[in-house]
């Protein structure tokens, strides 16, 4: 019997196959899966797209990414005793550890070109402590292009290594947040993706919840818009 083909159940359906195989369905499978046809499946892609709830890749409708997961190589491997992820950025990284609900270890490099470091989560909490996040993109422009968004939301050691990258790269300097609190907050933020009535958040309870965990700086501002964030 054909599955009901909308926002959540299509988006429920490829994180949950991202997460125990490692890799987002193809259209093929996509397309049996729901029962429809690849036109009608595409236009649900694309429309799930706008709503940003995937990234397909730009000559086909196929799965580039769907938040926290990534499915090409990016600089945070994700690895349990169950498998082997890829994620977007620091906070999508979290993300991911949080909807694996295992312990994992998280790779990654420092400032992306600096020492590799593995960020430990056990028993549901950070090992490493100490570590930060920088945010460097307004959040009201981070769907601009969220690919770049997300490559720049990167691990360092200090304050004075995230002033030497701005300067080196010419970039703003943003928020900078400890890991531990990123840890909790991508925890809220990214904990009801798996549920099959998922919907995106909305600006004004995007804004709630950096106002929980106390994320105040401009880089947090998302203006009057009520759109999706």
């Amino acid at each position: 019997m054909p599955k009901s083909l909308n926002h959540s159940s299509l988006h429920h359906y490829i994180l949950k196959h991202l997460i125990d195989f490692g890799h987002a369905p193809n259209r093929e499978k996509l397309s049996a899966h729901f029962g429809v046809a690849k036109p009608q499946l595409d236009e649900a892609l694309l429309a799930l797209q706008d709503y940003h709830g995937v990234v397909l890749h730009p000559h086909n409708p196929e799965v580039w990414v769907i938040h926290p997961f990534s499915t090409a190589p990016t600089n945070f491997l994700i690895k349990s005793a169950n498998g082997l992820w890829w994620g977007n950025c620091a906070w999508c990284s979290l993300g991911a550890a949080a909807l694996l609900q295992t312990d994992l270890s998280i790779t990654t490099t420092l400032a992306a070109h600096d020492r590799q470091v593995v960020i430990s989560i056990e028993n549901g909490e950070v090992v490493n402590q100490g570590l930060l996040v920088h945010f460097p993109i307004p959040m009201k422009n981070a769907w601009d292009n969220v690919m770049y968004t997300c490559s720049n939301m990167l691990v360092f050691d200090n304050e004075k290594q995230i002033d030497d990258w701005c300067k080196r790269h010419d970039m703003n300097k943003g928020d900078v947040q400890p890991l531990e609190k990123i840890w909790h907050f991508a925890k809220d933020w990214y904990g009801n993706h798996l549920d099959p009535e998922w919907n995106k958040w909305t600006v004004e309870e995007a804004k709630a919840l950096f106002t929980k965990h106390e994320l105040t700086h401009p880089v947090w501002d998302l203006g009057a818009s009520c759109e999706r964030f």
